[in-house]
């Protein structure tokens, strides 16, 4: 079933979480490492799940756009792989070399940045500014798990653009797609 972001959940300007995390490259990426001089995008993502199966190449395109632009990039995966096993960290490696990741694909086993960040769904995105706040909470754009429909807006690289040259971001339209799959309590 599909969830998005309920708008009690977003609070814009607050500080990105901190992080230190092992990456599908073989290196452990933090926050500080991956942060972009003019902004920051970190999208939770996984590997089974039908909405990022439908997004995830245009998803690595923009962020080659951005990133290229100034703006750092990461994906992280917090789902529990033993309920979900596609989303395993081999298999994690193999996606992200599948789709060509430029960005670090990172590993949050234990949950605790996606509970940090207050993620709900896969994917979901947060666009920091260079100060690391919270600027954007939106969509990668109106598509689905089908495209888009030809000339829609791209709403991440646009939302990233304006917050890189201090414009404010406007309207932002949540993300939807799978809930994160937690692990038992």
């Amino acid at each position: 079933m599909a969830t998005t972001p309920s708008a009690s959940e977003i609070t814009f300007g607050t500080p990105a979480p901190a992080f230190s995390l092992p990456a599908t490259d073989g290196k452990r990426y933090s926050l500080d490492d991956l942060a972009g001089a003019k902004g920051t995008v970190v999208v939770f993502i996984c590997n089974h799940c039908p909405y990022v199966k439908a997004v995830i190449d245009r998803l690595v395109a923009d962020a080659k756009v951005l990133m290229a632009e100034g703006i750092g990039f990461a994906a992280i995966c917090s789902n529990d792989a033993r309920s979900h096993p596609e989303d395993s960290f081999p298999n994690m490696v193999r996606f992200a070399e599948a789709h060509g990741f430029p960005f670090p694909y990172l590993h949050d086993e234990s949950q605790a940045i996606a509970r940090a960040y207050g993620a709900v769904c896969t994917p979901d995105f947060f666009g920091f500014d260079a100060a690391r706040k919270l600027q954007y909470r939106g969509r990668l754009d109106e598509g689905r798990t089908s495209p888009p429909r030809p000339g829609a807006k791209r709403e991440l690289v646009e939302a990233m653009r304006a917050i890189a040259a201090g414009r404010a971001v406007g309207d932002q339209t949540p993300s939807v797609g799978c809930s994160i799959k937690w692990k038992a309590a």
